[in-house]
């Protein structure tokens, strides 16, 4: 259209008004005999003579074919097209489109069959309606041929195009049929076809009938009624075609509960994603729940995407490979060397580039490219279309100069722009759908590909990593993954848009243009620059985060330790180090981020402003009218997202790059994973064995040789860290095999020494995947003492079991997996020390029952590695290790006869006799109950009932809208006045940006004044001045938001930390760490960056929307009136949206942590999957989850398009509204002023957008400080500070140690039963008293009552004279000191793991390491006292981490001494040393042991035994044995009576 408005180059205004049309103008125009033929076919087809005489005046053809048709056009107040015109470029146009897109859509239905679809009414209509117009079309044909015959010779237009049409029509017809047997729904190909041809014959239609009333009748009668014909049906095809068929027969959406309606949506309600609009109603309706999601498409789940992606990168190692190859064969080849050695081709080959890496890039490329190309092209059309606006505008403003032009043409420009502007949003929606999708999927393929590599990932793999970076690999950077590929496209887009604009500018404004290119050149490398530091910063700041949430949560899962400790304050200060260097990252990033903000917002007023300037003072004659200014002005604004998102595109392309491939394919790397396979082979031996950890460890286990007859039973004892449990890793393959050969034959059961519980039910973890079996399954519960446990559960085997096991008892949890290896039947049994962590008697209940020689697993191998010397006769094959080695090995007899380190041990050890005295029925039946009165009874219930309503609490604590206290809460973070100031600022920037823009438009205004020569400076000055105090107000805006947003971030996070550093035990016992975890990565990170950023943008586009309305009003006021429904129309699409993306991204987010929490489960788990060969099911549990998270992620961007579209289109109706009153207004408006309405309506559309959306991102960002919050204010320790300052002991206490309780009563929680009932005694300074009692008799709530941990129902405790509840709990704990059951390191130094404070010197620490007999371990490793403790102490022995509790405690020295079943991990002669440390070292302090092995305490001063949270006897041990009560029998059945 532009084309009318200039022929060849030059003005032809004028050609337009009548008066001048016919001669005026043949000088302009040379003539050039080229373009002739084009011309005369046209004019022989039709045979009319309209083109013969231009001909004569030497035009161009071409030109002239425009010339007549423009004329036809405008010439009339009712305008029409010449029929030459309709005959042809009119008739042909939809069948020209069919045709050349038959071939690619048969082509791509022939590859991709959906199945069959039965014939249907609708159908069977189509294809009649279809033969109809192929009739039609052919009646016309042979009506020429009839009317030939008679003499009455027709043009050849009336053979050639009904011959076309007919043709046309029967192919249509044919589609309809090929697309119902692939199974198409709705055609959007042929839905196209025929809106083309209704749009063509609309002309002729108006045509005909205007001459028919002008020529009083009709002169063609046939010809005029097959047209109508034609026409009718042609629309009642179109409609049709906006209709679905039925499903495809057998397709799964018949068998789907509750499939997703786009695959059976019609082609126009994908177009417009309407088929989404029933999910939105119900999401406004009430909040949307899982059930209400959708199932995924097939073609987008787990299933599908990871094996493609899987596939392609196979297929990328092995084309990597065979180059390697072919490279490594040419040296060997050309070497002139004697004898090169292949390390030396191998270095050489380094030194080359020689050594080719699989791309994993282009295994992405392959697998997800093709679909992500349609989005491409979708991208391409959108960018074609989007420079026609600009030209529409040009001809507008035009329109509005030129007096007397008829006032349709204004008209039909506005709509033409309207149209224009719907047509881009679908095709742009489209495209982001398919960029999304392919993220999606992508996603989908990476956790995928991950979790199935993490489950074959070797040890030293493993310590490379930890489990937080690889999940963090999982979420973050698989997001940024999925964030890239819907600005790929950016790639090449960018570019092409900037060329188009740039070739309209020229022809706008000429060279000038360059001027304003010049400063573009100069922002890129500024951008570029800015963006290069800021990912910089990222990197850094992950850096810090990263190792600020695996400092937290270590500290979560050590919290107990922590505060019974009293360390709270020392890692405080740790965590607060590095968040105060993540801050200060930010701050920086932050500062950057304001400058490159600025930099975009002046951008295109800076480029406008150079340009206009050079364009107005170059050349006098240069005028600046509004067409120039406006067009110019709408072209700047296209380029000015191109502009900024190339550099971010390639940096964070870059950064991507650099990230994701090295992790991955270090996650991916099969190197890693060549062991576990020589598994399933012959006989079980090991001849010559040499294994270590990882390939550059020192070996743990060398000149290892034992065979284990099929069937035996062997037992493998030995010290703390002589390589136990890593022989049974050996045999499992976990470890890396130096030299000699392993054999294991058949299939294994591994009970590892901490047990591996899943998160699922008592039952499933104890199945493990197996078919349920009634009668086996109640066997093996009987066998290992787990059925009396069922009883105390609330859901009997059918109770949801917590992350990690929470809600079982140490001992409970290893029977459970136990039972585990039981049920699942395997050749071999693997069993590292299982019998540690229960009581003597159920150890030996267990023993019987299930290893023994009498127990269910006779007969099978059974490897047991254990620390109980009463069991060793009973085994056929004793194994001793020593440092790593076998020392000796043979039957118990033998052993003894050797005479060797073995025998005598047992001399010193041996309780005389090892009798058991299994025919005492009482024994039994006191043995049964004690197996039943498991710990915690009451209390296991009560705490899952809990923890039942906590989780259902977390779920639903956020629904509906978020509520205004979270935004003020924020803003108080930020601080309320900045907050103000902020505002203030972003309210001067648009008044700013709109005075420069009204100025514009006054001063094209200047365009007929004879002065305007003078006013260039003074207009160019003010327009620079305005322009720049915009620029500086951004940056200022953005700058306060930036300190505020540290701030806040800073208060936030310092809240939640001091807060769950003050929470009670009580709270961390009921709820996953993961779940607090969140609150400190994810909800911070949102805090730290997304929320910033949300407001940012949230109101630059309130403010932006606001800015456009008063513009267009205060030019048309009569725009007022639309504003009011279209606002209206707004709010509403507005509310829908909101509500269900709101819901939809909580449910998303909630769906996302079992993912993680599920993989970190795996990792620490995968030696008990691989032992149990159940990769595979482990594999679909993961792809479940992550379906699920997509299926409510999936609707999530959905929603992001239909409210996109439906937005758009109030954008696009404020631009034909704009267009419209410009119209209507035309006498009253300065061209200036139509020319700065319409440019800012057409940027609308993108604001209105970005501010919905905006409206939504902040709700579900804001909610992170609604959860922060929520965290921040759980109830601190019952009012208990650290410190009371008034109430401080002093620094010698306790001086003696006496403790007393005085009718002391304890429970756990609120509501809950007493633990402890009453309990009153007194305990002298420097005695030594032994707890004992059965599970669950309260022996460890007795020793957290000491610290405080549990504060006292009723009663008191006294220690030396000082009432504990009314002094600080940090002076309490730091007094007393305990060796827990579970010993906790955190990562750090050993240093730090034993003296976080620093208070004690170097030689104080050696001495307690002599002490503790760690001196050894210690002194041989190279980094002695900063040894690195890996998590969790992982790098050390269960035996080794206890033994370092006790050095802390050694080191402590406190009056008052808490042992809690400390020495369960240790070999007896250890548990001797300490034991006998302890009576040294603390023989004047008071000592609480509680006791699983009782020859411990045989020599203490009294023992207590508990019952039921009551005192049952409290005695020496002499006496108590000689009352024969309950400690009696325990003695008994421990063979020491």
């Amino acid at each position: 259209m532009g084309s009318l408005l200039s022929l060849g180059g030059r003005k032809v205004s004028s050609l337009l008004c009548l008066e001048y049309f016919p001669f005026p103008c043949h000088h302009w125009l040379s003539h050039s005999g080229s373009g002739h033929k084009c011309l005369h076919i046209c004019c022989l087809l039709c045979d009319t003579t309209c083109c013969k005489k231009w001909d004569l005046l030497g035009f161009e053809p071409a030109t002239l074919q425009l010339l007549t048709t423009s004329w036809w056009l405008i010439a009339n107040a009712i305008p029409d097209l010449p029929q030459c015109f309709q005959l042809t470029v009119l008739a042909w146009t939809p069948c020209v489109y069919l045709w050349l897109v038959s071939p690619l859509y048969l082509f791509y239905l022939k590859r991709n069959s959906k199945g069959y679809i039965m014939m249907s009414v609708l159908n069977r209509v189509k294809t009649i309606f279809g033969l109809i117009l192929w009739l039609v079309c052919w009646t016309d044909l042979f009506a020429s041929f009839h009317e030939m015959q008679q003499g009455h010779v027709r043009p050849p237009v009336y053979f050639v195009t009904p011959l076309i049409l007919g043709m046309t029509m029967l192919l249509a017809t044919f589609l309809i049929q090929f697309e119902r047997l692939r199974g198409v729904q709705s055609s959007g190909v042929l839905f196209i076809f025929w809106v083309l041809s209704v749009l063509c014959a609309i002309v002729p239609f108006r045509s005909k009938i205007i001459y028919a009333g002008r020529e009083e009748g009709v002169s063609d009668k046939l010809r005029f009624t097959t047209f109508y014909a034609y026409f009718s049906v042609t629309v009642a095809e179109l409609i049709l075609s906006c209709f679905n068929e039925k499903p495809p027969l057998f397709s799964n959406v018949a068998t789907d509960p509750n499939p997703c309606p786009e695959s059976t949506a019609g082609f126009l309600s994908k177009l417009t994603f309407w088929w989404f609009t029933s999910m939105a109603i119900k999401g406004y309706r009430s909040p949307l729940e899982s059930k209400d999601l959708w199932s995924l498409n097939k073609q987008d789940t787990s299933e599908l995407v990871v094996p493609n992606l899987l596939g392609e990168w196979e297929g990328e190692k092995v084309k990597a490979q065979r180059y390697s190859q072919a490279m490594y064969s040419k040296p060997a080849v050309e070497s002139n060397h004697v004898g090169t050695s292949p390390e030396e081709v191998e270095v050489l080959l380094a030194g080359g580039k020689g050594v080719r890496q699989p791309s994993f890039l282009r295994a992405l490329l392959k697998a997800f490219g093709p679909y992500f190309l349609i989005g491409s092209a979708f991208k391409l059309l959108q960018d074609l279309i989007t420079f026609i606006n600009p030209q529409l505008l040009r001809m507008l403003i035009e329109f509005t100069k030129e007096t007397g032009m008829p006032s349709w043409w204004g008209f039909s420009l506005a709509f033409m722009m309207f149209g224009c502007a719907v047509l881009q949003t679908l095709i742009l929606h489209q495209h982001f759908q398919y960029c999304f999708v392919t993220g999606m999927r992508l996603r989908s393929a990476i956790i995928g590909a991950i979790y199935r590599k993490s489950l074959v990932i070797t040890n030293e793999a493993k310590r490379s990593s930890t489990v937080g970076e690889v999940v963090n690999l999982m979420s973050v950077d698989a997001q940024r993954f999925m964030d890239l590929t819907t600005f790929l496209n950016m790639l090449w887009s960018a570019p092409l848009q900037i060329i188009l604009a740039l070739y309209f500018l020229w022809q706008t404004l000429g060279p000038s243009v360059l001027a304003g290119v010049a400063v573009m050149v100069l922002l890129i490398p500024f951008n570029a620059v800015i963006a290069m530091k800021t990912k910089a910063y990222q990197v850094e700041q992950m850096q810090h985060k990263d190792m600020r949430i695996k400092l937290m949560n270590e500290i979560l899962n050590g919290i107990k330790v922590l505060k019974l400790y009293a360390w709270e304050v020392s890692f405080r200060e740790k965590v607060l180090q590095v968040r105060q260097k993540e801050l200060a990252v930010l701050r920086k990033a932050a500062y950057l981020g304001s400058l490159s903000i600025m930099a975009w917002t002046s951008a295109p007023f800076l480029v406008a402003l150079t340009t206009f300037a050079v364009y107005v003072s170059v050349d006098e004659n240069n005028v600046l009218d509004a067409e120039k200014a406006f067009v110019s002005l709408s072209l700047f604004n296209i380029l000015r997202f191109p502009l900024n998102m190339l550099p971010q595109v390639i940096t964070s392309l870059v950064q991507v790059g650099v990230l994701f491939p090295s992790l991955l394919v270090d996650a991916l790397d099969e190197s890693l994973m060549q062991r576990a396979v020589f598994l399933m082979r012959a006989l079980n031996f090991i001849v010559n064995g040499k294994f270590s950890w990882a390939k550059k460890d020192r070996p743990a286990l060398h000149n290892i040789n034992a065979m284990v007859p099929q069937g035996s039973l062997l037992a493998v004892v030995g010290h703390v860290g002589c390589g136990k449990s890593s022989l049974v890793s050996a045999l499992l393959g976990e470890m890396e095999n130096l030299e000699g050969e392993i054999s294991v034959r058949g299939s294994v059961a591994y009970v590892p020494q901490q047990a591996w519980i899943q998160n699922a039910t008592l039952r499933d973890n104890i199945l493990f995947g197996k078919p349920y079996v009634e009668q086996k399954y109640r066997c093996v519960l009987n066998a290992c003492a787990l059925t009396p446990d069922l009883d105390v559960l609330p859901g009997g085997d059918q109770t949801e079991i917590g992350e990690k096991g929470i809600n079982l008892s140490g001992g409970q949890r290893q029977r459970v997996s136990l039972a585990r290896a039981l049920y699942s039947e395997a050749d071999i049994y693997l069993l590292d020390d299982p019998l540690s962590a229960v009581d003597a008697h159920v150890a030996k209940h267990i023993f019987d029952n299930v290893i023994g020689p009498e127990g269910a697993l006779r007969g099978k191998t059974r490897i047991l590695v254990t620390h109980g010397i009463s069991f060793l006769p009973q085994v056929d094959n004793i194994l001793v290790l020593v440092e790593g080695t076998v020392s000796e090995m043979g039957s118990y007899q033998d052993l003894l006869k050797q005479n060797g380190a073995f025998a005598e041990f047992l001399r010193n050890y041996s309780l005389e006799d090892i009798i058991e005295d299994d025919d005492n029925p009482k024994a039994m039946s006191v043995r049964r109950r004690r197996c039943s009165e498991r710990r915690h009874g009451e209390l296991v219930q009560e705490k899952k009932k809990v923890q039942v309503e906590k989780l259902i609490q977390a779920e639903t604590a956020e629904t509906g809208r978020v509520k205004f206290s979270v935004y003020w809460d924020y803003a108080k973070a930020v601080g309320p006045l900045l907050s103000l100031f902020i505002c203030f600022l972003y309210a001067g920037q648009s008044a700013a940006a709109i005075g420069a823009n009204i100025w514009l438009s006054q001063w094209t205004n200047d365009a007929d004044d004879s002065a305007r020569q003078e006013n260039v400076h003074m207009r160019v000055g003010v327009y620079a001045a305005l322009g720049i105090s915009q620029g500086t107000m951004v940056m200022f805006s953005s700058f306060t938001l930036a300190l505020g947003k540290i701030q806040a971030a800073r208060k936030l996070h310092q809240g939640l930390l001091d807060n769950k550093f003050h929470t009670p035990q009580a709270f961390f016992d009921t709820t996953p760490i993961g779940r607090i975890i969140n609150r400190f990565s994810k909800d911070i990170y949102v805090i730290d960056e997304a929320l910033p950023s949300t407001v940012l943008m949230f109101l630059g586009t309130v403010f932006a929307s606001l800015a456009t309305m008063i513009v267009i009003i205060s030019s048309t006021p009569i725009f007022s009136v639309v504003v009011g429904p279209l606002a209206l129309i707004y709010f509403f699409v507005q509310r829908f949206y909101v509500a269900t993306s709101r819901q939809l991204k909580r449910l998303e987010s909630v769906s996302r942590s079992p993912i993680y929490s599920h993989f970190s489960e795996t990792i620490t788990g995968t030696s008990v999957i691989r032992a149990y060969g159940r990769n595979g099911d482990f594999v679909l549990m993961s792809d479940m989850k992550v379906d699920e998270n997509q299926k409510s992620y999936y609707p999530g961007i959905v929603s992001n398009r239909w409210l996109g579209v439906r937005i758009e289109f109030i954008g696009n109706c404020v631009v034909l509204f704009a267009g419209l009153f410009a119209v209507l207004g035309k006498e009253k408006l300065s061209p200036g002023l139509v020319g700065l309405s319409v440019s800012y309506a057409l940027q609308v559309t993108m604001s209105l957008n970005w501010m919905v959306r905006m409206t939504s991102d902040l709700e579900s960002n804001i909610v992170a400080v609604e959860r922060v919050k929520e965290y921040s204010e759980t109830p601190s320790e019952v009012q208990a500070p650290w410190e009371v300052e008034n109430k401080k002991p002093p620094n010698e206490w306790p001086p003696e140690g006496n403790v007393e309780f005085a009718d002391y009563s304890v429970r756990y929680r609120e509501g809950l039963e007493l633990v402890l009932r009453n309990i009153s005694l007194k305990v002298k300074g420097g005695e030594k008293i032994g707890i004992v009692g059965r599970t669950g008799a309260g022996k460890s709530s007795m020793t957290l009552c000491l610290f405080r941990l549990l504060e006292a129902a009723s009663g008191e405790i006294i220690i030396d004279g000082v009432k504990i509840a009314e002094i600080g709990l940090h002076d309490l704990r730091s007094k007393l000191t305990i060796i827990p059951q579970e010993p906790v390191l955190f990562s750090g130094t050993l240093r730090m793991n034993l003296d976080p404070f620093e208070k004690y010197s170097d030689d104080d620490i050696w001495n307690v390491l002599k002490l503790s007999h760690l001196h050894k371990f210690v002194s041989n490793q190279p980094a002695k006292l900063d040894l690195e403790c890996s998590e969790g102490g992982e790098n050390l022995s269960v035996g080794q981490r206890q033994l370092v509790c006790l050095a802390r405690a050694l080191l402590r020295k406190s009056r008052i001494l808490i042992l809690d079943e400390a020495t369960a991990a240790i070999d007896l002669e250890t548990d001797d040393l300490i034991q006998s440390t302890i009576r040294t070292q603390f023989e004047d302090c008071t000592v609480f042991t509680i006791a699983h092995r009782l020859n411990t305490i045989m020599d203490y001063t009294r023992v207590l035994v508990l019952d039921k949270g009551q005192i049952a006897e409290f005695d020496t041990p002499t006496n108590l044995i000689a009352q024969k009560g309950i400690f009696y029998g325990m003695v008994k059945d421990a063979g020491l009576a």
